[in-house]
């Protein structure tokens, strides 16, 4: 017998408009073409983060950026944005409560709410828009093939989606059953008939895209892959959340993350106040990647790993090598994973728009396109 489950449709979500957001896009994004703070002791390795970034750009390596969502609830992503719109970015990766808030600064303007004031009344996460379109997105995303990053910045930078005709559907799933989208089209069938969804172009304008991470990604064609964890966002508190659609797409990203990290020798990765997704998901990848280009006498090597955090590194001097088991800095996973991956680390403790905006000021006006066969 399986356990009991809570019944999704019992769910009751509220408008999102109707939320108590405390952050608001227009004022607090961060204008990439303003001159940076005062960087004091950081100036120099900052700077020396930038050259990196640039050789890496020039001799055609990637260069991946992770970041935790933070990065956006501080109105770092127009920062990003320039990243990528200036060429210097080649990957970015975060987690689920990054394309949340980015995606609710894109819709509404304004994101964040007290998970202590609204977890007792039941409305935390409960919003209807953030929960159907994202979930919406993920499952027509993954019944077309898409990572969860594409189906997400597609939704955003075309304002909307399309929903298959139901009939067309079922024609797709019986004509070829072995397909890799099989299942998820069937996923897809199942959500719409369950829930009375209309077939057709969804418009859902993003009246604040210009904001969005998601939105850039998309255009400028730079992959962005999410990493969530099922269960872990808000997106569970809907009755259209569908793990398996979730899964999907994540599981797409994974591979492709795995697969910008093999042309990281001589590269960059840039970890941004994330401090477990992106040491967790970048050391498998880090193996994959070795384990497909050892096959052929490769391996990634001769690459930077650069972490920012707010924490001190457990009062431990990480160029002297691992503490010991017993130090409790043994156990702080975004220093520790990334001291074992090979590479040349640096550590920045900073705020991570101080490193962003001064690591976008260092490259502004310089070429990042120009390859080494140029």
């Amino acid at each position: 017998m399986p356990f009991p489950q809570l019944d999704a449709q019992q769910i009751r979500t509220s408008p999102l408009a109707d939320r108590r957001s405390y952050l608001d896009i227009r004022a607090i994004a961060l204008d990439p073409a303003a001159a940076p703070p005062e960087a004091g002791p950081l100036t120099r390795p900052i700077e020396q983060v930038a050259q990196r970034v640039q050789q890496a750009r020039q001799r055609g390596a990637a260069v991946i950026l992770a970041y935790g969502a933070h990065l956006i609830k501080n109105g770092g992503g127009p920062l990003l944005r320039a990243l990528i719109q200036g060429g210097w970015v080649t990957h970015l990766a975060t987690q689920g409560a990054g394309i949340i808030h980015d995606w609710e600064f894109a819709w509404l303007g304004r994101s964040s709410e007290s998970v202590r004031d609204n977890t007792p009344q039941g409305q935390f996460g409960s919003w209807e828009e953030t929960g159907r379109w994202l979930n919406l997105a993920a499952l027509a995303g993954a019944a077309q093939g898409l990572g969860l990053g594409e189906a997400l910045g597609r939704l955003v930078a075309q304002e909307g989606l399309t929903l298959p005709e139901p009939a067309a559907l079922a024609q797709a799933i019986r004509a070829e059953p072995q397909a890799s989208t099989t299942a998820a089209q069937a996923d897809l069938l199942h959500t719409m008939q369950r829930f009375h969804l209309r077939p057709g172009r969804q418009e859902v304008p993003h009246p604040f895209k210009q904001f969005s991470v998601l939105a850039a990604s998309y255009t400028q064609h730079v992959p962005l892959t999410v990493h969530p964890g099922i269960g872990y966002d808000i997106i569970t508190n809907h009755p259209l959340f569908h793990g398996a659609a979730l899964g999907r797409g994540a599981g797409i990203d994974a591979r492709i993350f795995a697969r910008s990290v093999m042309d990281l020798s001589g590269g960059v990765y840039l970890s941004i106040g994330s401090a477990i997704m992106s040491p967790q998901i970048f050391e498998k990848a880090l193996s994959l990647a070795n384990n497909v280009l050892l096959q052929t006498g490769q391996g990634v090597h001769d690459h930077d790993i650069v972490v920012v955090d707010l924490q001190e590194g457990g009062g431990w001097d990480w160029s002297q090598g691992e503490p010991p088991k017993d130090h409790p800095a043994y156990y702080l996973r975004f220093c520790k994973t990334f001291h074992r991956m090979g590479g040349r680390l640096t550590y920045l403790c900073a705020d991570n728009r101080l490193v962003l905006a001064h690591l976008l000021a260092h490259l502004s006006g310089q070429s990042p396109r120009k390859s080494a066969t140029e």
